[in-house]
């Protein structure tokens, strides 16, 4: 099933795809809802952001191929970091360059969607949390990053978290193809059996910290090849079984 949440005239509603339309959901999918009778054409509506986080939980170095691209040693915990909720963009929107930068980077990665509140979960209960996954670009002011050796202003600005565009309930996050493009030309290409920390593990690693929320995400890493994007710029991520995330670079 894909949940997709989206804008009609002023009302703003979830849906599942269906072939070339979305179905109305009658209610929440984080709490009581049922399929409805009418369906709408993608074409008639705005895509928007599958959930509304109250922040997202990233981790940093979570693919065997990124360790060896930036020479650092594999991590024996998972490195968390946040972006907060108002850096949230949708598919299709544009992703600001700050003027204060010289250096923007994609991260493309597998987004976890919390489905019901989480607090100190089991890795082995972790799933039952899990509503479902979707795209994510962990963009990031690289140079900001570095400069500040922490992560949060560099990870933080406005329209740093594109997320879409939907939310798959049936792809299997161990074995999920993943790919960015950048004006069309593929930059970051892996799957997800390159994690170190795999979805349970980091669901679980999350929740001794923090409270999860229904409509939180976990960005679970980036494969190797991230690099720089330019004003004007088209990028994508890409997840088999989910769909294509596309965003434009313009000017902050």
């Amino acid at each position: 099933m894909k949940f997709v949440r989206f804008q009609q005239g002023s009302a703003v509603r979830y849906g599942v795809l269906e072939g070339e339309n979305i179905r109305i959901v009658e209610g929440d999918i984080f709490g009581q809802w049922a399929m409805g009778n009418q369906t709408v054409k993608p074409d008639a509506i705005k895509l928007l952001a599958p959930c509304v986080p109250s922040k997202a939980v990233c981790i940093g170095l979570n693919y065997h191929g990124h360790a060896k691209e930036m020479k650092i040693d594999l991590p024996q915990e998972p490195l968390m970091f946040l972006k907060p909720s108002s850096s949230l963009t949708h598919p299709g929107g544009e992703v600001e360059y700050p003027a204060i930068s010289r250096n923007l980077h994609f991260e493309a990665e597998l987004a976890i969607v919390i489905g019901k509140q989480a607090r100190k979960v089991a890795a082995a209960d972790a799933r039952g949390y899990i509503l479902g996954y979707t795209c994510a670009n962990d963009v990031t002011a690289r140079d900001i990053q570095k400069s500040d050796g922490q992560w949060t202003r560099g990870k933080s600005f406005d329209t740093f978290l594109p997320l879409g565009p939907c939310i798959a309930t049936d792809i299997d996050p161990d074995n999920t193809d993943l790919k960015l493009y950048l004006n069309g030309e593929v930059k970051q290409a892996s799957n997800t059996r390159d994690l170190i920390f795999k979805v349970e593990e980091l669901v679980a690693f999350a929740s001794q910290v923090m409270t999860l929320y229904p409509g939180d995400v976990i960005l679970t890493g980036t494969p190797a090849g991230v690099g720089p994007m330019q004003v004007g710029d088209k990028v994508a991520v890409e997840l088999a079984g989910i769909g294509r995330l596309e965003n434009t670079i313009v000017k902050g």
